[in-house]
């Protein structure tokens, strides 16, 4: 057994331990802090993303949009230091109906985001002209949303989808990153700056007068090692409800499992140039006769013809001469414990191609010659109203940064700058009470759960 001494230890490699590793070392200059993870960092769920991110979130209040907006600046920032090593863009989040009902919705959630701080609603046609979104960078790009009802002027910028759409709208400071290299940029400055990482798993957190006093680490590389330290991150991501029990804290957080898959798209279905597409209709799959009938003799297999809930997405994926698109479809969202390695119904694949061929109809091409596709995913980690967790624990010198479901990439920046705040008692910012434990102890809050209806998750 071996002995050392931190003044931070982090549980867990992921984007948000990383992150917050990174905010305390590089931006605050905090001394020997310690990453633990048994596993290499950013490799259990963290390289499993969509990289998309997005300031644009429902109420109540602005706490969302606000954490986003500020881990898009930091995005943003990182981005110009490093050349844009890591890919950002601002295509947007085109979505897309075929429900003339649903144009009002449309605009009163452009209207409600631009209230919370998104950027300005801008309606096509109208005065100023539609400006679609450039395929690289992210400088000098409109914030807000746009909204084209005009199905002529649809037809202009998006031919490729389906001719029942009746409206899109634009929602503009969002896009993707590669996700693997900005977390790498941020723990190689982390490590630069003194940050130890230790291959092992926290077995133990030891506490002395109610504040953390030490931790065990235990695996192939870390044998019997204690950490005599006076501060401990849970930044555990799927284990982070297990990892609090250590210090006898019951997290708030459930799992979902969330699964993508990847295609190869030789005919060009999804054009390159595309933002990432989601369709805000249900569905109901598209099916031959002979299909139908054959799905309806099996009880396993007649969910199938039912009626799935809107929310298929895809973006394409890779730069140069990939193929690739990806596919996403929430469909399926009762909570499970996190178990690896992962299982996937083997039809994932099949219904979210054809769901997603509702909304781009050129995908039909491939429901009888599919390209082998490739299935992965990991587990949202969150809480009942789907917002992250930040700030410190019951136990003193306990710290938290989770549930951060499946935005984790998107608010790593600027919630692990909170985590670092409230770990070196920096100033907090506005939106920091929003995110901490004790806000499940406000009777205010209670009550505002009781009617919350929107949790922003696509």
């Amino acid at each position: 057994m071996s002995n050392s001494t931190a003044e931070v230890v982090i549980c867990g490699a992921g984007i948000g331990g990383v992150a917050a590793a990174y905010h305390l070392a590089v931006r605050q200059g905090a001394n020997n802090v310690v990453l633990v993870d048994e596993r290499d960092p950013l490799s259990l769920t963290s390289d499993k993303s969509t990289e998309c991110y997005r300031n644009w979130w429902p109420g109540p209040g602005k706490a969302m949009v606000s954490l986003m907006n500020r881990s898009i600046d930091i995005l943003e920032e990182l981005a110009h230091q490093s050349g844009n090593l890591f890919n950002l863009n601002r295509r947007g989040y085109l979505f897309a109906t075929a429900q003339p009902a649903r144009i009002d919705a449309y605009r009163q959630a452009a209207t409600e985001s631009a209230r919370l701080g998104a950027g300005p609603l801008r309606t096509h046609p109208g005065a100023d002209p539609y400006r679609p979104a450039a395929p690289h960078g992210f400088d000098d790009a409109p914030t807000g949303a746009d909204l084209i009802t005009d199905p002529a002027l649809i037809r202009q910028h998006f031919p490729y989808l389906s001719e029942r759409t009746v409206a899109v709208l634009h929602a503009r400071r969002c896009g993707w990153f590669s996700a693997q290299q900005y977390g790498i940029l941020m723990l190689e400055q982390a490590r630069a700056a003194g940050v130890r990482l230790v291959t092992g798993r926290v077995d133990r957190v030891e506490t002395a007068g109610g504040r953390i006093k030490a931790v065990g680490v235990s695996g192939r590389r870390a044998a019997g090692e204690t950490i005599s330290t006076p501060t401990f991150v849970n930044a555990a991501g799927p284990f982070q409800k297990q990892v609090g029990r250590l210090i006898d804290v019951d997290l708030p957080v459930f799992s979902e499992l969330h699964v993508k898959v990847a295609f190869s798209d030789p005919q060009g279905a999804i054009p390159r140039h595309t933002p990432l597409l989601i369709w805000t209709d249900p569905v109901s799959l598209p099916w031959s006769e002979e299909e139908r009938a054959f799905l309806a003799e099996s009880e396993e297999t007649r969910y199938l013809l039912e009626p799935f809930p809107a929310g298929v997405h895809t973006r394409p994926d890779g730069a140069g001469d990939s193929t690739i698109i990806l596919i996403l479809w929430t469909y399926d969202v009762e909570p499970v414990e996190p178990v690896f390695p992962l299982k996937f119904n083997p039809s994932y694949p099949d219904i979210a191609l054809r769901g997603m061929a509702r909304m781009v109809p050129a995908l039909q091409a491939y429901f009888d010659r599919s390209p082998r596709p490739y299935v992965d995913g990991g587990y949202y980690t969150k809480t009942r109203e789907n917002r992250p967790l930040v700030g410190p624990l019951p136990v003193e010198g306990a710290y938290l940064i989770g549930a951060l479901s499946g935005f984790g990439l998107m608010a790593s920046s600027a919630a692990g700058e909170l985590l670092a705040a409230h770990v070196t008692g920096g100033e907090l910012p506005s939106y920091a009470p929003a995110f901490m434990l004790e806000r499940y102890e406000d009777p205010a809050y209670q009550e505002l759960l009781a009617n919350w209806s929107d949790s922003g998750q696509l």
